[in-house]
């Protein structure tokens, strides 16, 4: 690595060091008192679940008692069922009283189970100090206040010595003020989380609401029953579930407690995993202590959000600097700005994983959770991947130098070399005029010594062919046509029919598409490279002329101009281009050499160019137009030719699998295996994006069936498909405004047409993984209807997939409203995993419009219709 490159990813390495620093500096808060007024108390381990009837041993019980022995006054139960009915008995060996509690729920039976031993409990043990019959009964909905009330009188008049009440939150007591006349004083719960009040105003918030419940109920003690702040979960509003606003707020609390001297209990001593099916994933983390016993925040110390963050950062750092050494390892050309960002980059992914690592972990996981994650993390490896590979582009394509391999035409004097060229223009069914018409530009061509072999096979229309087999022969002798039929391999059994049949002097093969007329130097101007002798590909990028026919073929234009502007110019400074079927020409030794083109790929072009650079050849580009054709005439065409390319693709990478991804296989370079795997990698992270969209309708239904039970995605999983997103876009905005000097329209056409495309190269890339031969297209059964239906029934697949990501969006928040941070976030990116989907029915729509007069005859739609042959 160059030492400016060290330098820079020294610099950011410093820069996240300090970052990390920044984020978690130590906050003084007061200390914990030396002991506190009590905690809410359920002995459950990771393994105990009371809902399944499995409670933890009496040994177990005691251990945790011991734990809390010195520590605390007193312990709040909740249930008599199980062994905890010992907890009074094993607290008064440890010291300590016991607010004990009677589970109260719609289940009449245990109802009266709970209440008779809860009675029984009291009368047996001293230490018990008061008693708490039922637990937000009330609140969710399991009781009438009338029936509570019936208990408590019951055990008031069973236990006159002892005081008595229910809890429920704060709220319920002044909603309910009949339920004072049955309770000897006011239970409530402030947990100010649950209500989305952010941090700093959440002490104000419980001194304020406890002195809303003395002026309701003057006569009545107050007991703060359940007061706390849990560890992690989803955030409410401004509220924040995480350790180290657990520590603050509770340490903040037991100051203010001592100053108004109010009884209360700390919720809760260690942290129950089996509440999460009840609350959601945060019903686990409220306890000071987590399941395994340990302190989860520091007591008396200064309170940091991430107490290993040194660790952390470290490791950060360690990535960052190995994935921005590979990102600049070949970036001699790359300016100051391009290696920053880079580096940049690098660094913000790697602190990315890592961060997203750390907040996965640091939470209870089970075989379900262990499973939702991996797939997670599989899917958020991919997104940094196709966010490296996208920022390479980048930067190689917005901030260089210079070229290293840029090749410019050949200027008419300087061209002493100039062999024998045979053009091979491959048909099929194609409109005569259209042919025609090419073949007149091919006859303009200045260039000495060349000839055309026009290959129309399997066109059964006589009249199809004849026009252009007299037009050949009207040309001269330079024009030589051939009808086939059978022939078979499609448009590479078409090029392999033409080599066998190519003059033997001709040094190079030039092939154009049917519909493509070439500039009068494209020859000269290009074949003059081939005195190289390692060089075996010359390539033109493809151009259209029918972009002022419509608004839809504009769009299209741009979006293909993005892929030869800025994609090939890149691929280029490592000998790796994709060979594309049209304006390229390929020394004919070399393509003797390598077996022709290959008949079993639908790509042949670009599966060509890789078994050339396998051999060891090279290739240059042009990045110039020197022929224009014709764009597909619908979306539904449009988006069928990028199936075939997209399902090529696969082809290529199922056949060469181990010469792309194992050295030594072959002669490919590390850069060449490179821009092959990684342009396509947008390709299959959009064949995976399909499964994604699947898994987010599932995981929204659940949402929506089970709103108390499953939980919108983490922030940290819903927040990488929005940065890749936005990514893509800004990367792209910036190529074409800056880099290509596009216009704004342009620019978004561009954005809106690839975008349409992406569930159309989905489909493709999983249908190459499970099939070997093209698939067979439907003829659609509407065309005989208006446009507009037609743009409506192409893009059908497509309208219901959005439709289904926008109800689910919305069942989602019709369900469980915007309090929840996650809930939103997680709506805005099933919204946003739409766009593809209505950017296709946009696209389609947009190509039914009426399209302006063509600029001349052979642009017209008619002619378009033969342009499926060409590939």
């Amino acid at each position: 690595m160059r030492i400016s490159n060290l330098l820079v990813a020294a610099l950011v390495a410093v820069l996240t060091f300090a970052l990390w620093a920044v984020a978690n500096r130590p906050a003084s808060e007061p200390p914990w008192p030396q002991r506190i007024s009590g905690v809410s108390f359920s002995p459950m381990h990771a393994d105990d679940d009371p809902t399944a009837g499995r409670y933890p041993s009496v040994a177990s019980i005691a251990a945790d008692l011991a734990l809390l022995q010195g520590k605390v006054r007193s312990v709040r139960s909740y249930s008599t069922d199980g062994t905890l009915r010992e907890i009074p008995r094993l607290a008064r060996a440890r010291g300590m009283t016991v607010t004990l509690g009677a589970w109260l729920s719609a289940d009449r039976e245990r109802n009266e189970r709970e209440v008779t031993t809860l009675i029984q409990l009291a009368r047996a043990n001293r230490n018990v100090t008061r008693v708490i019959v039922g637990n937000e009964a009330i609140l969710r909905g399991d009781l009438e206040v009338a029936e509570v009330a019936a208990y408590l009188d019951r055990v008031r008049r069973a236990l006159k010595q002892l005081p008595v009440s229910t809890a429920e939150p704060w709220h319920v007591w002044l909603q309910h003020p009949e339920l004072a006349r049955h309770v000897n004083f006011i239970a409530a719960h402030m947990l100010p989380y649950w209500e989305g009040i952010p941090l700093e105003g959440a002490i104000d918030h419980v001194s304020a609401t406890y002195d809303m419940l003395r002026r309701a109920h003057p006569r009545l003690p107050v007991l703060i029953a359940e007061v706390g702040w849990p560890s992690n979960g989803r955030t409410i509003r401004g509220a924040e579930a995480s350790e180290a606003n657990e520590a603050t707020f509770l340490r903040r609390f037991l100051v203010r407690a001592a100053e108004r001297r109010w009884e209360y209990f700390v919720m809760e001593a260690f942290d129950q995993t089996w509440k999460s099916a009840d609350e959601g994933a945060v019903g686990a983390y409220w306890g000071i202590y987590d399941a395994q016993r340990r302190p989860k925040f520091a007591f008396t110390e200064p309170v940091v959000a991430i107490p290993q963050w040194q660790l952390l950062a470290a490791v950060s750092v360690v990535l960052g600097l190995v994935l921005s050494s590979v990102l600049l390892l070949d970036g001699g050309t790359l300016r100051k700005r391009g290696r920053s960002f880079l580096a940049l980059t690098a660094f913000a992914i790697a602190a990315t994983l890592v961060w997203v690592a750390y907040e996965y972990l640091d939470r209870y996981l089970d075989a379900w959770t262990v499973a939702i994650g991996g797939v997670l993390a599989f899917g958020f490896l991919g997104v940094a991947v196709v966010l490296l590979t996208e920022a390479h582009e980048w930067a190689e394509s917005g901030w260089v130098s210079a070229r290293r391999r840029a090749f410019e035409p050949v200027p008419k004097e300087a061209a002493t070399h100039l062999p024998k060229v045979s053009v091979h223009v491959p048909a099929y069914n194609e409109p005569p005029e259209m042919l025609n018409a090419t073949l007149d530009a091919l006859a303009r061509l200045d260039y000495p010594d060349f000839e055309v072999l026009v290959i129309d096979n399997n066109t059964r229309d006589e009249a199809v062919w004849r026009p252009v087999e007299a037009h050949c022969a009207a040309l001269g002798p330079r024009f030589r046509f051939f009808h086939v039929a059978p022939l078979a391999g499609f448009k590479a059994g078409a090029l392999n029919f033409a080599l066998e049949r190519t003059d033997p002097r001709a040094e190079v093969i030039a092939v154009i598409d049917s519909d493509y007329q070439v500039t009068p130097g494209w020859l000269r101007d290009l074949v003059p490279h081939f005195a190289q002798p390692g060089l075996a590909i010359m390539q033109a990028p493809q151009d259209y002329r029918d972009a002022d026919e419509s608004t839809f073929k504009s769009m299209c234009h741009a979006e293909y101009r993005g892929f030869f502007q800025i994609g090939m110019i890149t691929r280029n400074e490592r000998n790796a281009i994709i060979q594309h079927g049209t304006m390229t020409m390929v020394r004919t030794t070399v393509l003797r050499e390598v077996g022709g083109w290959a008949e079993w790929c639908i790509t042949e072009d670009a599966e060509l160019g890789l078994r050339i650079f396998a051999a060891g050849h090279a290739a240059g580009y042009i990045p110039q137009s020197y022929g224009r054709g014709l764009m597909p005439d619908t979306f539904n065409d449009f988006r069928k030719q990028r199936f075939r390319w997209a399902y090529g693709a696969v082809q290529i990478l199922r056949h060469h699998a181990r010469r792309l991804l194992l050295p030594g296989q072959d002669r490919l370079t590390a850069g060449q295996r490179y821009h092959f795997l990684a342009g396509w990698l947008p390709w299959l992270a959009d064949g995976l994006n399909l499964f994604y969209t699947a898994g987010a309708l599932a995981w929204s239904l659940a949402i929506i069936a089970l709103p108390k039970t499953v939980d919108p995605p983490l922030a940290i999983f819903c927040l990488p498909p929005l940065a890749l997103f936005g990514f893509k876009l800004a990367k792209m905005l910036h190529l074409y405004l800056a880099r290509m000097r596009a216009g704004a329209w342009p620019t978004l056409g561009a954005a809106l047409a690839g975008l349409a495309l992406s569930h159309t190269v989905a489909k493709a890339m999983l249908t190459g993984f499970v099939t070997r031969g093209l698939p067979f297209f439907r003829t659609p059964k509407c065309e005989n209807r208006p446009a507009l239906v037609q743009a409506l029934a192409h893009a059908a697949e497509e309208g219901a997939l959005a439709l289904a990501l926008w109800l689910a969006a919305l069942g989602v928040l019709l369900r469980q409203g915007t309090a929840l941070q996650e809930t939103v976030l997680w709506s805005t990116v099933l919204l946003l995993q739409s766009l593809p989907y209505l950017a296709a029915v946009a696209m389609s729509l947009i190509s039914a419009r009426p399209r302006r007069p063509p600029a001349t005859p052979n642009a017209s739609a008619d002619a378009l219709n033969g342009t499926s042959g060409a590939r």
